[in-house]
């Protein structure tokens, strides 16, 4: 297939006080979520000075794939949309037309299938292909990656790292558990999210001759009285303090490709509160996107898709994801 453009496509983030209430109404528009929640949420990005490193770490990873196409090819130019913030995806396609792109192969910087994590940036993609009018650029999406070689390498660098932090006289005793965005069950009975996630634990952990190491989840959003994925990771801390199971523990946010608010607030702010109340040494394996192995991973993505290396590599049970997502996979609700 000939592509003449990579299109980079994130959730964005605010980069100032004043972007923080817009954006959040970007994210909730349409969902049934009570502004006192927004607001909560807002304190999160006002604690950590009102600016979400999410924008700046996609800077990076696009500036490092630019230089990776540059020295190795496909010669494609990279442009960057995002859902809820500047530079907003709609934008970046009214950019692309008028720059003459004709068909372009979107990266998007989630690794699993969800309705929120991959159907979803196909629906923004026509909204935004809609937006620009006759002559948009076809788009076409790369498929889910949670279980690429590359990437579950260069998330086992990662935990690797973090475990080295650990005394060493403690490491093997060292409790590891992965973290994801928790999403509500009726959204999750329509994908292989789980699954995948599961997946990807798995096949990390046997890299670093562990196994059974939890997943649990953590961000939830959602009214109270709806079922959503858990345990949440304060739940599964006071649970694991309870069972005197160990005195160090290294959460690992395999679920999230960069170390953004979630990670920042939910795991670095107030896991890091819980574990100091309850006497547990916790270290945190910086996210994947961190890990030169990850813009390897999104140019042999490419390379797929152009045709240029056929191979889909994956590993594990579950196989690659397909390049088109099938009808009625990762609807939003059951």
């Amino acid at each position: 297939m000939m592509y003449d453009a990579i299109l980079w496509i994130s959730f964005g983030g605010p980069e100032k006080k004043e972007d923080v209430i817009p954006f959040l109404e970007n994210v909730l528009r349409g969902k049934n979520v009570p502004r006192e929640r927004m607001m909560a949420v807002a304190e999160h990005y006002y604690h950590l000075g009102s600016k979400s490193p999410i924008n700046q770490q996609n800077r990076q990873l696009i500036a490092a794939l630019e230089a990776e196409l540059a020295a190795r090819g496909p010669q494609l130019p990279v442009y960057w949309g995002n859902r809820n913030w500047h530079p907003l995806l709609t934008d970046t396609v009214v950019k692309m037309k008028s720059d003459g792109v004709r068909h372009a192969l979107a990266f998007v910087t989630s690794a699993y299938s969800s309705y929120s994590s991959c159907r979803q940036y196909l629906e923004d993609i026509e909204k935004a292909r809609a937006a620009a009018g006759e002559g948009a650029p076809v788009i076409d999406k790369i498929r889910p990656f949670y279980n690429h070689p590359l990437y579950i390498a260069a998330t086992t660098e990662q935990v690797r790292a973090a475990l080295e932090q650990v005394p060493a006289e403690r490491r093997r005793a060292a409790h590891v558990v992965y973290t994801a965005h928790s999403i509500p069950l009726s959204m999750a009975r329509n994908s292989r999210y789980e699954e995948q996630l599961l997946e990807a634990c798995r096949l990390v952990s046997a890299n670093l001759g562990r196994s059974g190491d939890p997943l649990v989840y953590q961000s939830r959003s959602g009214p109270p009285l709806q079922p959503w994925l858990g345990p949440d990771i304060l739940e599964h801390l006071l649970t694991m303090k309870a069972r005197g199971e160990t005195t160090d523990v290294v959460i690992v946010p395999i679920g999230f490709v960069s170390d953004h608010i979630e990670v920042l607030y939910d795991l670095d702010t107030e896991a890091r509160r819980l574990c100091d109340e309850l006497g547990l040494n916790m270290v945190r394996a910086a996210a994947v996107g961190n890990n030169p192995r990850f813009v390897t991973m999104v140019r042999e993505l490419i390379l797929e898709r152009t045709g240029e290396n056929p191979e889909r590599p994956s590993l594990g049970k579950l196989g690659p994801c397909t390049d088109v997502c099938p009808p009625g996979c990762c609807l939003p609700r059951s």
